[in-house]
């Protein structure tokens, strides 16, 4: 058994899983911390939720576990409910941030405090954050 070859398509698993109020899948949110797969398939998730009281806390974690259960190659599956450490919006990949608009707004920010000297350049970026 190739683990990586295993641990990709469990990936690809996650990934068609989404959280009902964000339109990315948990993979990318970034809810997924750990894949452990052992030598016989079985295979241990650690994720976490958004926040201990998003209303899919009883039946995501379930979710998941049925998908990766499923998954070509894998035994058995178990996933384990984190929040240690906490979710945070850093946790989320890149793809994800574009998606929801995070990183195009935490750039601007950034090139913002890097061009105090052009107020019409400062203009037309608080007019795209705006948006």
């Amino acid at each position: 058994m190739d683990k990586k070859a295993l641990e990709n398509k469990i990936i690809e698993t996650l990934k068609s899983i989404f959280d009902p109020e964000i339109p990315v899948d948990i993979y990318e949110l970034g809810l997924i911390y750990t894949i452990k797969i052992d030598d016989e398939a079985n295979v241990n998730v650690d994720m976490t939720l958004t926040s201990p009281s998003c209303p899919v806390a009883e039946s995501l974690p379930g979710e998941v576990e049925q998908k990766v259960k499923h998954t070509e190659g894998v035994s058995t599956a178990k996933v384990h409910l984190t929040f240690d450490p906490p979710w945070d919006k850093e946790m989320m990949s890149e793809e994800a941030q574009l998606e929801l608009g995070f990183l195009l707004k935490s750039k601007i920010l950034s090139l913002k405090s890097l061009v105090p000297r052009y107020p019409n350049f400062l203009s037309t970026i608080d007019l795209c954050l705006e948006t």
